[in-house]
């Protein structure tokens, strides 16, 4: 890791010790930005109250044991005894162009020295039911989380737990029986899977009793499900076939990563519930309540004071999401051997989640060396402040928001850039749309909610993703621009002075001119420069604390931070105009911000247009 905060700890953690001895060692020196210097160290007030010192005393003592040679070029005290720090800028450039050396060589920065195998569980959207809003952020913000544990090295089990069993099943196989798979209706499926499920509902309610009556024969059809006959099953497998055409084209235009490999829906623990039931039962921890079969684990009580029970069987036999999610997160720790789980499910399943976690320890099956963990996701609302419905009050259809989203972004495009081919406004208008809904997603606390606005979304500017997306298209048009020059000038004799790109892409930082592939070395001699390098040698231990916290929104910041600081440098700091030597240095650190732009994007789902 090159961020110079992470460098100076342990000096800071070894002055500490020598002020105050061994046992102070491990003490977090409390690393802040400061307003007068480019970090300020806070421990010195908490350790004050410890040794009996006054704060200033403290950060006195820790100065004098300070050895930050080559490191700082200022440590000053100030207010209560804040000690602030100042980089050495030789230093800053080491750091920094040893990092672009290292990316340019395509080597791995930023791995994890202690990698897991983390499940995730993520999307889980119903069979035969259209996707909507609310499956947005758990699709949207798993995959980013699945995208930065990757990033960081760890090995990521990608689960999509559909829900693909159970009672509603018996309805729909019916309703297919009746219509028949090459039917109009059938397709609906694919095309509009609510009018699908809405459709054969209406029959189960508007059924009439008897034998023969539809809701009859569809509850029959559940138990011919269950029990596992051919004719049943064959077409329950055609309804998730159907299904998954559907959820494959959502993922699509979303750019997430899922594919039908990770499907791991309620079926496939089918066969274990009885046999989990019993052993929960045999064990103690479950007992009979009210006809059904419950755990009450510790600690959660319901509204009338009781114990609050976890249902694992019914009182008619069937088995519920608690069980299921028991048979899952035993599966995950025993079979798929995983060091830790996630849960990127609702807020609102909180207590359920906790419940079955609680469960599972009780059981023995999550052991203490597993962490289990509930992402929770907040609610999509809409300008009324309630969750996002369509003028008819149903949940609005995902398909129709991205649809939307895209058409926004095209006028937008259309309008600003109509010199542009029309393939190349469909392409970038389908980046801009989706990486705008998807951005806007992500930049909020996955366990907050957000108000869903398309102006604020699609916006140029503030934190959003086409002021992010600007910027990296930007970078890019400023190295194409460079390379054209390059060639001109190689062209003319003068290639030893060939600007720092690689070619037309823009994403290399080597010598066009001269043909070498050694990035230009980058001198930090501008306050721009200076806080560009300095945040750019950020990016890493950014990434380390997305994946330890699970928040996606951190590396958003950073990316718009990032996207600030590089138009404050362009602004201040000729690129293409400035004097050779000064401008190859300029063009590499263009190059490594477009890096670290394109690839944080990337890291969230977000594609990079060329041009916007």
């Amino acid at each position: 890791m090159n961020n110079p905060a992470a460098l100076v700890v342990p000096r800071v953690q070894t002055a500490i010790a020598s002020a105050f001895g061994n046992e102070f060692r491990e003490t977090d020196p409390v690393i802040r930005p400061s307003q007068f210097a480019d970090i300020q160290i806070n421990a010195a007030m908490a350790l004050a109250k410890k040794v009996g010192v006054p704060p200033r005393e403290a950060a006195a003592r820790i100065v004098a044991g300070l050895d930050l040679d080559g490191l700082c070029t200022s440590i000053e005290i100030s207010g209560p005894g804040f000690i602030n720090l100042t980089f050495d800028g030789t230093w800053i450039e080491e750091l920094l162009n040893a990092e672009v050396a290292a990316t340019a060589a395509g080597a791995e920065t930023g791995r994890t020295a202690k990698p897991q195998r983390v499940v995730v569980d993520y999307s889980s959207p119903n069979v035969a039911k259209e996707m909507h809003v609310g499956h947005l952020r758990t699709t949207v913000v798993g995959d980013s989380l699945v995208r930065v544990l990757e990033a960081l090295g760890h090995t990521v089990i990608r689960q999509n737990h559909i829900g693909d069993w159970g009672t509603p099943f018996g309805m729909l196989i019916e309703h297919w029986l009746e219509i028949g798979e090459d039917s109009p209706e059938a397709a609906l499926l694919v095309e509009d899977p609510s009018a699908f499920y809405q459709a054969a509902r209406a029959k189960f309610d508007n059924s009439a009793d008897g034998e023969d009556g539809f809701a009859t024969r569809a509850r029959l059809r559940v138990v011919a499900l269950q029990g596992g006959d051919a004719e049943t099953f064959a077409v329950w497998e055609r309804l998730v076939a159907q299904s998954k055409r559907y959820f494959n084209a959502i993922y699509r235009i979303l750019g997430i990563s899922l594919t039908d490999d990770h499907i791991a829906g309620e079926s496939s623990y089918d066969a274990h519930l009885a046999q989990l039931c019993q052993e929960l039962e045999n064990r103690g921890i479950a007992r009979v309540s009210d006809g059904a079969l419950c755990t009450f684990p510790a600690g959660f009580i319901g509204r009338d004071d009781q114990p609050l029970p976890l249902i694992i069987r019914k009182s008619d036999g069937g088995y519920g999401y608690g069980t299921t999610d028991l048979a899952t997160i035993r599966y995950r720790v025993r079979e798929l051997q995983a060091n830790r789980v996630l849960y990127v499910v609702g807020a609102p399943q909180n207590v359920h989640l906790r419940m079955v976690i609680a469960t599972a320890t009780d059981a023995g099956w999550l052991p203490d060396t597993v962490e289990a963990t509930h992402v929770q996701i907040g609610n999509v609302l809409g300008e009324d402040g309630k969750i996002l419905k369509s003028r008819s009050g149903a949940p609005v259809k995902l398909m129709a928001l991205l649809e939307e989203a895209v058409d926004r972004a095209r006028a937008v495009i259309d309008a600003s850039r109509p010199e542009l081919s029309d393939a190349e406004r469909a392409v970038t208008a389908r980046q801009v749309g989706i990486g705008a809904v998807k951005y806007a997603d992500l930049a909020t606390g996955h366990d907050t909610e957000y108000v869903f606005d398309f102006d604020r979304m699609l916006a140029l500017t503030g934190n959003t993703g086409p002021y992010v997306q600007y910027a990296a298209a930007r970078i890019r048009s400023i190295l194409r621009k460079a390379w054209v020059l390059a060639a001109a000038n190689f062209d003319g004799g003068t290639a030893g002075s060939g600007p720092g790109s690689a070619g037309p892409g823009g994403e290399g930082s080597g010598s066009v001119g001269s043909g070498s592939a050694a990035p230009a070395a980058i001198a930090v001699v501008e306050p721009a420069e200076r806080a560009l390098a300095l945040h750019l040698l950020e990016y890493d231990a950014m990434l380390e604390k997305v994946g330890k916290f699970l928040e996606p929104h951190r590396l958003c910041g950073y990316l718009f931070e990032l996207a600030q600081l590089f138009t404050a440098f362009y602004d201040q700091c000729p690129v293409l105009k400035a004097e050779a030597g000064v401008r190859e240095s300029r063009l590499a650190l263009c190059g490594h911000v477009l890096r670290r732009l394109s690839g944080g994007l990337e890291l969230l789902g977000i594609e990079t247009p060329e041009n916007m």
